[in-house]
């Protein structure tokens, strides 16, 4: 089958931690031990999140001060090559060496008239105090909002409407190579007036991006992996209750939050509205099992 995983921010980095290359790398090994029962299975497409990533190296950028700093694209694409020479380097530890893997700089389109450019909402970057990041916010002209135990830098987060590497990502996948692609949703960029392409200050969702890359490759299964063991209804009650199995209607029936649920839950149902295939939503711990269906929350048409 042909499976596209989608990593979650915390398989790179978790709340908290230092944005450290040392800390990166154990958290991609940790990934690696969950990823490659299913390489060798499986085609295999892996994407994942890089929000700390960007952020850290906005600021890095941001403290040389005889350069304006780098757009968030290029930063994206920074990132991408960053993340996918780790997961190449610590999954091939694991495999054949043999197995054929590569990185795929991914461009992927959004609508410069999109509402979300007038509407940030998407964090980037490390947590600060309150006072902080809105002396940041003055200083470089940020747009900052709470985000748990703190605050973080907002930016854009337009949809996604076209992975431009879609056709060298499928033949790779038809030739038995493990590809990372679409890393943090993809590098945004947007067409000009005159028909060229430009990047785009933005960051789009991970998730959303692996949903539409899933659907183009005609993906068989699409899995989103995070830190819980599915979607629950009513979390953090004593109530709550975890969904096991159930098709796009009735996942969109329920209300999950915005900020974290809630575009995995609406990732997932795009995609089953739009391909032959399923997808779950589940630990990283639990990946072998989500892909037979015996663990996660698994979201089908209920005809499959």
């Amino acid at each position: 089958m042909r499976v596209v995983v989608a990593l979650g921010g915390n398989a790179l980095l978790r709340r908290g931690e230092p944005l450290t290359a040392e800390r990166q790398r154990e958290n991609v090994r940790i990934a690696a031990q969950a990823l490659a029962p299913i390489a060798r299975e499986h085609q295999l497409a892996i994407t994942h999140g890089n929000g700390p990533q960007v952020g850290l190296l906005a600021l890095q950028a941001a403290s040389f001060d005889q350069v304006e700093p780098y757009p968030l694209d290029v930063l994206g694409a920074q990132t991408e090559g960053m993340i996918g020479y780790m997961i190449e380097q610590e999954l091939g530890n694991l495999l054949p060496f043999e197995q054929p893997f590569a990185t795929i700089l991914t461009m992927v389109e959004v609508d410069r008239n999109d509402p979300a450019f007038e509407n940030p909402t998407k964090p980037i970057g490390p947590l600060y105090g309150e006072e902080e990041a809105k002396r940041l916010a003055e200083q470089r002209g940020w747009a900052v909002a709470p985000d748990g135990d703190g605050w973080r830098r907002v930016v854009p987060s337009p949809l996604p409407k076209r992975v431009f590497e879609i056709r060298p990502v499928r033949w790779l996948l038809d030739r038995g190579t493990i590809v990372i692609c679409t890393g943090g949703g993809g590098i945004p960029t947007m067409y000009r007036d005159d028909g060229t392409l430009q990047g785009a200050e933005v960051v789009i969702d991970k998730d959303r991006a692996s949903a539409l890359l899933a659907a183009e490759l005609e993906a068989d299964i699409l899995v989103m992996a995070t830190d819980v063991d599915g979607v629950y209804l009513d979390w953090g009650s004593p109530g709550q209750r975890k969904i096991e199995d159930a098709a796009p209607e009735e996942m969109r029936s329920h209300d999950f939050e915005s900020g974290s649920m809630g575009p995995k839950v609406e990732a997932a149902c795009a995609f089953v509205d739009t391909s032959h295939g399923w997808a779950a939503i589940g630990a990283l711990a639990d990946l072998e099992k989500m892909v037979r269906r015996k663990a996660g929350t698994i979201i089908r048409r209920k005809t499959q």
